[in-house]
């Protein structure tokens, strides 16, 4: 396929000089700064691919998932409520709208389903989007990249845990995706956004429903959750109801109600009140990484950089945590999962096929029961977020789920055990020149425990949970090969009694995300004069996962998503003269009473294979 590059112009920044006018990742450019550093040194946005290329047809983008759309269930109703076309958006207020629900199906529902639907064709870079309703971030995407003859997408995700929000009809409904579109860069974003509301029972994936209970269990059960604390790469459908109240920890919506983070000091907060009733409470963190941090595990130290006269801004080591603190003190934190966008390391992978979470991105639940007795005072608390390590720039903010207790108008909490030591860190490294070797390994293990007496009696939640990192970096050949390989591996339990010390509920959760990138830069195509230094050829080949297993008291599901790609581009001068680029990707997901697996194969962005089934062969 023959294509040709164009200047790349994100968040306000100008073109790049003509000789680092490619649309590279970190990998590339860092490689590309190595071999040719009095050119483009100055520089520190050159990243991610872009190509023009014709099309018969247009083409649909997806991202594998569970459940597949051809197994939902008929809602009872549908309300669109988002229809509209992103143009030249930089620097704007985002898109905002009221919202209400559809009159003719109230609440409550068993079921909401936000279905997003987007098309774009032209010359147009991968954008971030988020959703908020009343300022709780609902969704979070990021875009594929077009071609000329067009490209189109949807993505479905259960958003029933917001129902205390969207049965309201006093809030404003904002979408937030800061395009460019001049003569260079044509494509327009066109989106559309529908909810989908059930009011009959319908399957709710992945979790099926727990068996009948005793009124006792059921009762106190209403009180917590026995399902996961932590999501993944599908919909936390719990059995219980969804919060009573959702409070957003978030920015003032000037430019949407994200965070931007720009460096480790940089500590984002809100002040908030809650009930004096809460029995429960959740912090559902949203979380990107761009710029300078978007490939943060590839990150090589900062004294690397100073020490051959870098000046690339993509340094600081490879190792990146989100925390979140109440009034200075860290209650929670994340290792996020590497979502890789649409125009990362090399586009022609993720087409039509894209990487894992790059369409729906994760959400991560952080249980902030335990620490009730420090938030029922009836006064405001700081909530905060960071990113340590962090440089410029993340994207963050969280919503506060709270459980109230109706039958009274005060609980009371404490904390009992609190062992939550600073994570360990330990760096390696070595270089001569270009060349080096960089190790990060990291851990942590805490723990956590509080009551809370409430209408339902003394309900004991106890936290375990900890996580080991290990990050590899390699230089060879003056910077020419680079291998970078991670591997992070996370663990929680999470058990709650009641005042008679009998156990209602327990879970156990453990979580991979395995990571391989190398590229590596090669001559090629020597002119008639002998003299090929004016092409190259850059070869990339990425493997990651995603795998996670849940254990409970009336449930066990698995989940693993793994992608392998291999592909080449020649480069010339600022443009791509050709390339071709493989993915394969195996998902499976596997409960008590369901499971699915589908595979699927891509081959210079045309689908060779895809296979799947729901035969239970290999069921938990």
């Amino acid at each position: 396929m023959n294509y040709k590059n164009k200047n790349r112009i994100q968040d306000g920044h100008l073109p790049l000089p003509t000789k680092c006018r490619y649309k590279m990742d970190t990998f590339q450019c860092l490689l590309f700064l190595l071999l040719v550093p009095s050119v483009c040194l100055s520089q520190s946005h050159p990243d991610r691919f872009i190509r023009s290329r014709s099309r018969s047809h247009r083409k649909e983008y997806f991202e594998v998932s569970y459940p597949p759309p051809s197994h939902e269930a008929t809602p009872s109703c549908s309300h669109q409520i988002i229809h509209h076309s992103f143009a030249n958006t930089i620097d704007s207020p985002p898109y905002s709208t009221p919202y209400s629900p559809p009159s003719h199906c109230p609440a409550p529902w068993s079921r909401v389903v936000l279905r997003f639907h987007a098309k774009c064709k032209g010359e147009q870079y991968d954008r971030i989007a988020a959703i908020w309703l009343g300022g709780v971030e609902l969704f979070r995407t990021s875009t594929a990249e077009p071609t000329n003859s067009g490209i189109f997408w949807n993505v479905r995700k259960d958003v029933t845990r917001y129902s205390s929000l969207l049965a309201r009809s006093d809030l404003e409904l904002t979408m937030m995706l800061e395009n460019i579109v001049n003569h260079e860069y044509t494509g327009v974003y066109h989106v559309t956004v529908t909810l989908l509301y059930y009011n009959e029972y319908a399957v709710r994936f992945p979790f099926s429903p727990c068996p009948q209970v005793s009124e006792l269990n059921r009762r106190s059960r209403s009180l917590m959750r026995e399902e996961s604390e932590v999501k993944g790469f599908w919909d936390s459908n719990e059995s219980e109801s969804p919060a009573d109240l959702i409070i957003p920890i978030s920015d003032d919506g000037k430019r949407g109600f994200w965070f931007k983070v720009e460096d480790e000091k940089d500590l984002k907060s809100r002040r908030i009140q809650i009930p004096q009733n809460t029995h429960r409470a959740v912090l559902e963190l949203y979380v990107s990484f761009h710029g300078n941090d978007e490939f943060w595990y590839s990150n090589p130290p900062s004294s690397y950089i100073t020490a051959n006269g870098l000046t690339t801004g993509r340094g600081n080591g490879a190792y990146r945590e989100v925390y979140v603190t109440i009034d200075g003190e860290v209650v929670g934190w994340e290792v996020p999962f590497p979502v890789i966008f649409t125009g990362g390391i090399n586009p022609l992978f993720w087409e039509p096929m894209v990487a894992i979470g790059a369409f729906n991105l994760p959400s991560y639940d952080m249980d902030l029961t335990p620490f009730l007795g420090k938030l029922l005072d009836g006064q405001e608390h700081a909530f905060g977020i960071g990113v340590a390590r962090g440089i410029s720039y993340w994207l963050v903010n969280a919503n506060l789920h709270l459980w109230l207790d109706h039958e009274s108008s005060e609980v009371h909490a404490n904390r009992v055990v609190h062992m939550s030591p600073e994570t360990s860190i330990e760096h390696q490294e070595e270089f001569k020149g270009l060349d080096g070797v960089f190790e990060v390994e990291a851990g942590k293990e805490t723990q956590i425990a509080g009551w809370v007496l409430s209408s339902a009696g003394n309900i004991t939640t106890s936290i375990s949970q900890g996580f080991t990192l290990k990050n590899f970096i390699k230089f060879q050949h003056n910077g020419t090969y680079k291998m970078v390989k991670q591997k992070f591996k996370a663990k929680k339990k999470v058990k709650v009694i009641n005042g008679r010390g009998e156990l209602i509920s327990k879970l156990k959760v453990k979580r991979k995300y395995p990571l391989r990138v190398i590229t590596s830069t090669e001559p090629c195509c020597q002119n008639g004069n002998g003299n090929g230094n004016d092409r190259y050829r850059l070869v990339t080949n990425v493997s990651h996962a995603f795998k996670e297993k849940y254990v409970g008291g009336c449930f066990i599901n698995s989940i693993s998503n793994v992608q392998d790609s291999k592909g080449w581009m020649e480069v010339k001068g600022h443009s791509v003269l050709s390339g071709q680029a493989t993915t394969k990707q195996n998902y499976s997901y596997t409960d008590r009473f369901n499971c699915y697996s589908r595979n699927v194969a891509s081959a210079n962005g045309r689908i060779i294979a895809d296979n799947s089934t729901f035969n239970c062969e290999n069921s938990l």
